[in-house]
């Protein structure tokens, strides 16, 4: 419980994909982030679950969803908006939430976020 008597939920990180290269970019789809469904297996992010996605290229965060793409294919494509915010090359984060009652943090229960790491993290 907080100060205040309501019982309140913190955001904590679930997943991170981190430092993978973007494959290709689609400005006129509805909008979203296409990634290799072997990718959001491993990741544990679930198709249409809201995630973050950081461009190391060019400084950019911004929320969308995550959609499965053809498995093995290794795609991580930018659609719709997003396209505007990364290049064919760039280096990406992609992030996943929970979120986690006072008490599962308090007694230890969160568990450790699962980070994938792309080819390009060094």
């Amino acid at each position: 419980m907080s100060g205040w008597g309501v019982i309140m939920n913190r955001c904590v990180l679930k997943s991170k994909i981190h430092r993978i290269r973007v494959t290709e970019t689609e400005l006129y789809y509805e909008g979203s982030i296409t990634l290799d469904e072997d990718l959001l297996e491993r990741a544990n992010i679930l198709p249409y679950e809201k995630v973050e996605v950081l461009n190391l290229s060019t400084g950019s965060r911004i929320e969308t969803y995550a959609i499965p793409g053809k498995r093995g294919s290794g795609v991580v494509c930018l659609n719709g908006p997003a396209a505007r915010t990364a290049q064919v090359g760039d280096e990406i984060i992609v992030l996943s939430y929970w979120w986690a009652s006072e008490e599962e943090i308090s007694g230890g229960k969160l568990p450790e976020p699962i980070i994938i790491r792309g080819e390009s993290d060094a």
